[in-house]
């Protein structure tokens, strides 16, 4: 069996858990977790994303994985992570973004975190190749406030839902790892195809494994 780890720059372990339930049915296989051992429990400023990107390029692992999922949104130190690792990284975001493309229709990002906007766009059109990138669409609640409170979080995930839907998405990612289990419970509320970015990068690194072991 391979060893994945799944790592939460997000200062909440009970987040790490849900996310790495949700990224058990993509690997086949429960991910090993890793939590941030400092921050907040939701990153939802450029600060903490860039803070978070630091404790994750540099984490101190006592081995290596065979293969590693980062999972915020942001791929906070996803890349120079990759760089040092002899094994794949998959950020959630960038995951999420090339299955998004892959469909060949204008996907949109429903977040709660619009102080995100501008590196979610930049992640967002980094990845979409030729497939029309239609806008990250957020939730004006406090985000926290919205964590703390599921039905809350999910009549505002819909409502964004269903504005990139009249924007011309013809599909929307759920921008977060910790919303993963509200991507899960909105999929057949909402008028489009959803994308859980945890799934996505869950599903991308096992087929990267797969290739490399072939």
């Amino acid at each position: 069996m391979t060893h994945v780890l799944l790592m939460n720059p997000n200062h909440n372990a009970a987040t790490t858990a849900a996310m790495c339930q949700i990224a058990a049915t993509g690997l086949g296989q429960a991910p090993a977790p890793w939590t941030a051992p400092s921050g907040p429990d939701l990153i939802a400023t450029p600060a903490a994303l860039a803070a978070a990107a630091e404790l994750v390029a540099h984490a101190a692992l006592p081995r290596w994985p065979d293969g590693i999922i980062v999972s915020a949104f942001g791929d906070p130190g996803a890349a120079r992570l990759a760089r040092r690792a002899p094994c794949p990284v998959v950020g959630i975001g960038a995951a999420a973004a090339r299955q998004a493309a892959q469909t060949g229709q204008p996907f949109a990002v429903a977040t709660t975190t619009p102080a995100l906007a501008a590196p979610i766009d930049a992640l967002m059109t980094l990845h979409a190749g030729d497939t029309p990138y239609v806008g990250c669409f957020c939730a004006d609640t406090d985000p926290a406030a919205l964590m703390s409170d599921p039905a809350a979080l999910d009549a505002a995930l819909l409502t964004q839902i269903h504005r990139a839907h009249a924007a011309g998405a013809g599909c929307v990612i759920i921008g977060g790892g910790p919303l993963g289990a509200a991507a899960q419970r909105l999929r057949t509320a909402a008028p489009v195809a959803l994308i859980n970015p945890v799934l996505s990068a869950a599903q991308a690194l096992r087929h990267l494994m797969k290739r490399e072991h072939d």
